[in-house]
């Protein structure tokens, strides 16, 4: 059997991979990870010069000679420990949680999840479609500028309503950002649809387009800049316009309640693409075009569409980015959007999977900072590592997803299979 044969093979194989083998080629793919990645730790502590060793080989180990005596018969000596490293890095992203379940590091890791769980399935859906969204981040700055924008107007009037305020102004806050993302993410869709434009390309570029009409808008006076700011930003928003933070304290800018609606938007968007005709529509469009088409999708209008629900879900995360976390519009906003992207291909498009991919980049994100705060680990180590557990874990499931767009794998006798687990007409994982 030639190399090329077996290569083959073995996409087959993992194309046709259930879920609980997926699952295990996931968790073997981060346990390589972890590996791979405390030899370079020690690696590099090797070539860095300290007055103590913060990790010790040994042979016999300490728990041998402990008992038999005599001294090692090798020993060597490292500048960082990587179980130390892994223990910041995942469990420290969870703070002390069981004394304080309301920790502001563990808050930290939620409001991160919760964005991520929007521009997560922004993503999902465009990918499910055939489209690459690379535009995401774009589409997040919109949702945030503008309702950071509109709010600043409509919310001081309100704020005497109270509580009542507040259910007027978390739902419009929220449209608005959908309004903007969908608006601005019917552009590359249109322009794909019409014109046959590269959507990669098209999203690239609005993304800093995107950033640049923000900057524009929130840097001057005569248009949105808050006056009494040196900073470039918009007027603050009133408290009724922002998320309450429910069982956190208000500094730590995180509300179980917008996570909930997270929660709730996968759950819907999950059921609209199973359970309704758009949604089959969208997917079949995605698998395979031709035939959808012939089928009697209107794959133009299934483009545009499928692009305009990706930037509104993408939106909604920069209007949560504004009412729970800023509090006004700045720009500089963190890279969500792109972040989003290999959420979803951790998930493997499964807008359910998004929840559990968002969490595990969360709490990535957060443990990244407790690592780079409480040791002397360089922040680029700290990245290296970060990105190969990303990376291990993201493949698997990336070749996957490209085996079954490009190739053929399905077995004689056996239906074509979707690229989001089902089989050509039938329904998803």
């Amino acid at each position: 059997m030639s190399l090329s044969q077996r290569a083959r093979d073995a996409m087959g194989r993992l194309v046709r991979a259930s879920g609980f083998e997926r699952f295990l080629i996931s968790a073997s793919a981060l346990l390589l990870s972890v590996l791979i990645g405390a030899v370079i730790v020690l690696g590099a502590g090797r070539m860095t010069s300290c007055e103590t060793a913060a990790y010790t080989l040994a042979f016999p180990g300490a728990f041998v000679t402990q008992f038999v005596g005599g001294d090692a018969l090798f020993a060597m000596g490292f500048c960082y420990d990587p179980i130390a490293l892994y223990d910041l890095l995942f469990l420290g992203a969870l703070g002390d949680i069981l004394n304080d379940p309301t920790n502001g590091q563990f808050a930290t890791t939620i409001a991160e999840t919760t964005i991520l769980l929007f521009t997560g399935v922004a993503v999902a859906v465009a990918f499910r479609a055939g489209i690459f969204n690379i535009g995401a981040q774009g589409q997040l700055v919109m949702g945030a500028l503008v309702t950071g924008v509109v709010l600043v107007y409509v919310a001081p009037p309100l704020a005497g309503l109270g509580v009542f305020a507040a259910v007027i102004l978390l739902p419009l806050g929220l449209l608005l950002g959908a309004f903007a993302g969908g608006v601005y993410g019917a552009v590359p869709g249109a322009l794909k649809a019409y014109a046959d434009a590269n959507e990669v390309i098209t999203t690239i570029m609005l993304n800093f387009v995107a950033t640049s009409i923000a900057l524009f808008f929130v840097s001057r006076e005569q248009f949105f800049k808050d006056p009494e700011s040196f900073a470039n930003q918009t007027v603050s928003l009133p408290d009724v316009a922002m998320f309450p933070e429910l069982v956190f304290r208000a500094r730590d800018d995180v509300s179980l309640l917008a996570l909930a609606f997270g929660i709730a938007v996968l759950v819907g968007v999950w059921y609209l693409l199973r359970h309704t005709s758009f949604g089959y529509d969208l997917r079949t469009s995605g698998l395979q075009p031709d035939a959808a088409e012939y089928g009697g999708v209107d794959a133009d209008r299934t483009i545009v569409s499928s692009m305009t629900l990706s930037g509104a879900l993408a939106g909604i995360g920069g209007a949560v980015y504004v009412m729970m976390v800023l509090g006004n519009f700045q720009p500089g906003v963190p890279s969500y959007g792109f972040d989003g992207i290999t959420v979803s291909i951790l998930a493997g498009n499964n807008p359910l999977g998004v929840g559990f991919a968002a969490l595990l980049f969360g709490i990535l994100k957060s443990g990244s900072i407790v690592v780079q705060v409480g040791s002397d680990v360089p922040p680029a180590l700290v990245g290296v590592l970060r990105g190969l557990i990303i990376l291990f874990v993201a493949m698997p499931e990336f070749f996957r997803m490209a085996g079954r767009k490009f190739g053929s794998f399905h077995q004689p006798g056996e239906q074509p299979v979707a690229t989001d687990g089902g089989t050509g007409g039938g329904v998803d994982e």
